[in-house]
């Protein structure tokens, strides 16, 4: 009877060690694929702030690019009305803005 218990007991302890070591090795698994998520998960991060910053740059070059275009044509603009004939000031019988006597009221 004892020895049935010591058998028991050392069945019980084996089995309690072999669910240990068990335990232990899905514990280190669990942490090689976390560590493996979590370098993917930075990859993936820093490949988006890069793509975020290029998408930056691109945004501010255009919008450089769109305010030269701008100055450029307001000069054209600034150059050619200054050489604009200009209109005729008070027109239609007030020539230098004096009546001409048409319509005095």
């Amino acid at each position: 009877e004892r020895r049935e218990r010591e058998r028991k007991l050392s069945k019980e302890m084996a089995e309690k060690a072999s669910r240990e070591l068990e335990k232990m090795q899905l514990q280190e698994k669990a942490k090689v694929k976390y560590k493996e998520w979590l370098k993917k998960k930075r990859a993936e991060e820093s490949e988006k702030k890069k793509k975020e910053k290029e998408k930056e740059k691109e945004r501010e070059a255009e919008l450089q690019e769109k305010k030269e275009r701008s100055e450029k044509i307001f000069k054209e603009w600034l150059h050619n009305a200054r050489n604009k004939a200009r209109p005729i000031l008070n027109g239609y019988g007030y020539p230098d803005g004096n009546s001409t006597g048409l319509y005095s009221y």
